[in-house]
């Protein structure tokens, strides 16, 4: 009898590039929960707050927990996405809020450099000048018309997100976007 052992794989194959001073990596390294909240949720807010040890961040915002194993990114005002690192959990919540485990569902890039916010300019129809859009903030957009969650982890570091069904272009539009910028 053959003995086989199957290999989890990322979607990009841990892709990882230099273009000068500004790199691109696939983050290999991330847990992604999406918790949205009951039909009640002035009621169960605080225990969520509590559970996370954040609180409920202002859409377009984020928030992280005392030692930022949690950093909740505030989509929506009845909708979070949580980050973890990968295989973490989340501690349990109660029946106010909806977990759904995204993980697989999302490709991460980082992207860190002096040329990041001029290539990111090139392809985002929104204003990531660091006086709009600072440390912290998080907003969907899309890039090259696909759907990308956005947040500004640094000045010139940004972790975007985007559906795995597109990975192969999202990293296509982002790499010609720093071929170009770095002419």
């Amino acid at each position: 009898m053959v003995n086989l052992m199957l290999e989890g794989t990322t979607p990009l194959k841990g892709y990882a590039q230099r273009f000068g001073d500004t790199s691109l990596t696939e983050t290999v390294d991330l847990s992604i929960y999406s918790i949205g909240l009951a039909l009640q949720p002035d009621a169960g807010l605080a225990s969520i707050e509590t559970s996370l040890g954040t609180k409920w961040p202002v859409t377009g915002h984020s928030t992280s927990n005392a030692d930022s194993s949690y950093q909740v990114l505030g989509l929506q005002s009845d909708q979070v996405f949580v980050l973890s690192e990968r295989n973490a959990t989340l501690p349990e919540l109660d029946e106010s809020a909806y977990i759904t485990d995204q993980s697989d569902s999302w490709v991460g890039l980082r992207i860190q450099g002096g040329n990041s916010l001029a290539s990111l300019e090139r392809i985002c129809p929104i204003d990531l000048h660091p006086q709009v859009f600072s440390v912290g903030c998080v907003t969907r957009t899309t890039m090259e018309h696909l759907a990308v969650i956005i947040i500004c982890e640094a000045q010139d570091s940004y972790l975007l997100l985007s559906p795995t069904s597109s990975a192969q272009s999202f990293l296509h539009a982002v790499k010609t976007s720093l071929r170009n910028v770095k002419g």
